[in-house]
C-alpha cells in the first residue's frame, strides 16, 4: 500500500513537475441588506446584482466588482458624459476661433482698419438706397401731378401703375436700408468683440504658434 501510495505521489511529481503548486479556490464575498458579509468559492445568490470581491488562495482580494448601475444612475452618467463632451466641443471650438482670429489679424490696428471698410461699405450702402428713394419720389410726383387731372374719376392704367411700382420700389430700398442699419450694429458688435479677445489673447505668451 506505502509503495501503491509513493509510486502515486511521484507519478503526479513527474507529470506537474517539482516545485509546483495547485492554486486555491476563489472565495467570492458581498454583504447582505443587514450589512452582513456572505462567501462563498461560487457568488452567493445574495451577492448577485451587488458590488462584491474576490478572495485569491492567499486570503487577500484579488478583484474589485462594482455593482451594475441603476437605470438612473445609467441615466445620469449618460447626462454627464453628454455635458463632458459638450464642454470639449465649446472649448475646441473656441480654439479654432481664436486661431482664426490670430491668423487674420496681426495688430489691433488689423481691426479698426478692417472695422472703418466694413463701416464705409454699410454707410455708402445705405446712400445709395436713401438716394434712389429720393429719385422714385420725384418720379412718383409726375404721377400724382397727373392723377390731379382725375379726381374722383378712375385713373388711367398707365398712372395707376406708375404710382404703384413707385410704392413697391421705396418700400424695397426702406427694406434695404432697415437690414443694412441691422448689418451696421452687428459688425461694430463683432470688431468690439474681436478687439476685446484679441487683446485677451495677445496677453498670453502662448496665443501665436
Amino acid at each position: 500500500m506505502l509503495r501503491t501510495l509513493a509510486s502515486l505521489g511521484g507519478l503526479l511529481v513527474a507529470l506537474v513537475g517539482p516545485g509546483a503548486s495547485f492554486a486555491g479556490p476563489r472565495i467570492y464575498c458581498c454583504h447582505d441588506d443587514s450589512g452582513k458579509q456572505v462567501c462563498g468559492d461560487i457568488l452567493p445568490s445574495v451577492c448577485y446584482g451587488r458590488a462584491y470581491r474576490e478572495l485569491g488562495d492567499s486570503g487577500r482580494t484579488s478583484r474589485l466588482v462594482d455593482a451594475p448601475l441603476t437605470v438612473e444612475q445609467r441615466a445620469q452618467r449618460a447626462a454627464e458624459e453628454q455635458r463632458r463632451k459638450e464642454q470639449e466641443r465649446v472649448l475646441n471650438e473656441q480654439r479654432r476661433m481664436d486661431q482664426a482670429l490670430l491668423n487674420t489679424y496681426a495688430s489691433e490696428k488689423d481691426i479698426e482698419i478692417m472695422r472703418s471698410r466694413a463701416e464705409r461699405d454699410l454707410t455708402m450702402a445705405i446712400k445709395a438706397a436713401e438716394e434712389r428713394i429720393a429719385e422714385i419720389r420725384k418720379q412718383r410726383k409726375k404721377f400724382e401731378d397727373e392723377a390731379e387731372f382725375y379726381r374722383n374719376r378712375q385713373l388711367p392704367a398707365e398712372v395707376a401703375k406708375g404710382l404703384r411700382d413707385a410704392d413697391y420700389e421705396i418700400g424695397a430700398q426702406e427694406s434695404v436700408i432697415e437690414s443694412k442699419k441691422r448689418d451696421q450694429e452687428t459688425m461694430r458688435a463683432k470688431y468690439d468683440e474681436d478687439l476685446r479677445r484679441f487683446r485677451d489673447l495677445s496677453k498670453r505668451p502662448s496665443a501665436r504658434p
